[in-house]
């Protein structure tokens, strides 16, 4: 069941989409818009390599990406130059047509690709809110309906 929903979801999340990126740096969490593409379950950006998320990156790689109800906690690993990835250029120039041509033949741009750990989402079944996850690690995919008594103080 895990690999047909994970399948549904990034058929559902698309090609890209603009994205909040978190990072930390010494206890110290910042987070910023990017223009995120997915290729094969991978969630990519670029940027360049003297921006602080870069540093945070590269000193701590576990970072989380958001949008909507969407939220993806992974770890992050630098992949050189995106002009070098064919891939990641057709699916960003498709996307982010402008901010290809602007920044992807840049010296100092770098390709960042997000492995994802853990995918959590609200979704709604019959008007009722639900927890959806994807624990890559293990997995395994589980929905939960809310429950506000759980949740209460």
């Amino acid at each position: 069941m895990f690999e047909e929903k994970y399948r549904e979801f990034l058929l559902e999340f698309g090609q890209g989409r603009k994205m909040v990126l978190s990072t930390s740096e010494s206890g110290r969490v910042s987070s910023r818009m990017m223009s995120i593409v997915q290729i094969g379950g991978v969630f990519c950006f670029q940027t360049d390599r003297t921006m602080d998320k870069a540093r945070q990156l590269k000193g701590n790689p576990r970072a989380a990406l958001c949008i909507d109800n969407i939220q993806i906690e992974g770890v992050c690993r630098e992949a050189g130059p995106p002009a070098g990835c064919e891939a990641f250029c057709r699916a960003y120039k498709e996307c982010f047509p402008s901010s290809f041509a602007a920044y992807t033949f840049l010296e100092d741009e770098r390709l960042f690709e997000l492995r994802p750990l853990l995918i959590k989402r609200w979704v709604y079944i019959d008007k009722r809110p639900y927890t959806e996850a994807f624990d890559m690690a293990a997995g395994e995919y589980g929905l939960r309906p809310y429950r506000p008594e759980v949740f209460s103080v």
